[in-house]
């Protein structure tokens, strides 16, 4: 969206991945971006979320994504992606880790969400006055953070990052891809999204992931 680039969507289930993902790619996760070339033997996927953002913002980042500190927006996804997403997996599933209590899984999180916290009290963004790559790398995580428990969430004393949330929550751009579509079938219509036309790519994503 940030892009501007413009993906033939499959929505997907993980319970029931069709073969031709499988055939793309055989890891079997999600979102996996196949980039569809004029020649087969062009043809490459890209399988991380990362990667797939960084891609599309260095092929067109009109808003300027990229132009931040990136040795700081990398350490700090890392961070996101190494330490909270662990504990946010707990906290979501506190019943499959009973090594822990809920409310243990849920302060060992909270470290992270100090740290955006302090940072957000100098700033309107993570990392400075503009959105930047940290933001879109790490906001849906701290979405689904929140939504484990939204009254404890939002009673928590991190108000810049509950004003940061709120405000991602109700972003255009978020509204936008939070729109559901039907899972794909072979033989479905063709799913363009956004409804632009820039380039052609494959992208599939699992219903409600992320959300």
């Amino acid at each position: 969206m940030f892009a501007g680039l413009t993906v033939e969507l499959r929505e997907i289930v993980l319970k029931n991945k069709p073969a031709q993902m499988l055939a793309v790619s055989p890891k079997g996760t999600v979102p996996v971006l196949e980039l569809a070339g004029g020649d087969s033997s062009e043809r490459f996927v890209i399988e991380e979320s990362r990667e797939i953002v960084e891609w599309a913002l260095q092929q067109s980042d009109p808003q300027g994504l990229l132009n931040t500190d990136l040795v700081s927006a990398n350490a700090l996804i890392d961070r996101n992606d190494n330490e909270f997403k662990h504990w946010l997996d707990r906290y979501k599933y506190a019943d499959r880790h009973p090594e822990l209590s809920q409310l243990d899984y849920r302060k060992k999180g909270e470290v992270f969400l100090q740290a955006l916290e302090s940072l957000l009290a100098k700033n309107r963004f993570l990392l400075g006055a503009n959105i930047s790559i940290a933001d879109i790398g790490i906001m849906p995580f701290v979405r689904q953070f929140a939504h484990v428990d939204r009254e404890v969430f939002y009673s928590l004393p991190y108000p810049n990052l509950q004003r940061w949330l709120r405000g991602w929550l109700e972003h255009p751009v978020f509204l936008q891809v939070m729109v559901k579509c039907q899972p794909w079938q072979e033989g479905d219509e063709l799913v363009v999204f956004p409804r632009t036309t820039t380039i052609t790519l494959k992208c599939s994503s699992e219903v409600n992931a992320s959300k």
